[in-house]
């Protein structure tokens, strides 16, 4: 395949036909801190397209931070049923408030509840207060809409490197390696 967001489609719905990977959207991101250590957590890898690789999340949030201080991003996934590994390299801009909103729709009440009553990665004082917000929430919005948070959002990961990596018990694996220059891409086999 020449293109490898065409290729990402089709493995992604590989690992979506499989009835033991639970997790099949779930990406690592990796980031780089204020002191510039490499930090990664997964992720719901919400869309794919020419564009980029979509995911949402808390703007305050250390990814949401170190992603507005500097746009370098990695991003990994691995389906261990169908022995895929993805990596990408690329850079990440936030999405609009529009696709914000779309995404914020498509998730549950529950999550959407969740993430009004947290203020991620920040230092909590307890778990009675955020779950007695959580009960003070669920009431308010019980019966209406819960809004978009002004800090809540996502970032498009626009790919310069796509490596894909096809698993073999022999350890001859298939690597992959397609880079974004000059508006195209091209591909480079990988040694093992």
């Amino acid at each position: 395949m020449d293109n490898p967001i065409e290729q990402f489609l089709s493995w992604w719905q590989q690992a979506k036909a499989q009835p033991n990977l639970k997790q099949c959207s779930a990406v690592c991101i990796s980031t780089i801190d204020e002191q510039g250590f490499p930090s990664g957590r997964f992720v719901d890898l919400k869309a794919v397209s020419d564009a980029g690789f979509t995911f949402c999340t808390h703007l305050g949030s250390q990814k949401g931070q170190d992603l507005r201080r500097d746009p370098k991003v990695a991003m990994t996934a691995w389906w261990d049923a169908l022995g895929y590994q993805v990596r990408v390299k690329g850079l990440a801009t936030e999405i609009s408030r529009a696709d914000a909103l779309r995404y914020w729709q498509s998730r549950s009440h529950d999550a959407q509840l969740t993430t009004l009553a947290c203020q991620q990665s920040q230092p909590m004082s307890s778990l009675s207060d955020v779950t007695n917000e959580l009960c003070t929430l669920s009431a308010e919005y019980q019966s209406q809409a819960v809004p978009l948070p002004d800090d809540w959002g996502g970032f498009v990961v626009h790919p310069l490197s796509i490596e894909f990596l096809t698993f073999k018990e022999s350890r001859l694996h298939m690597r992959e390696l397609y880079q974004h220059e000059n508006n195209a891409w091209s591909k480079t086999l990988l040694q093992p």
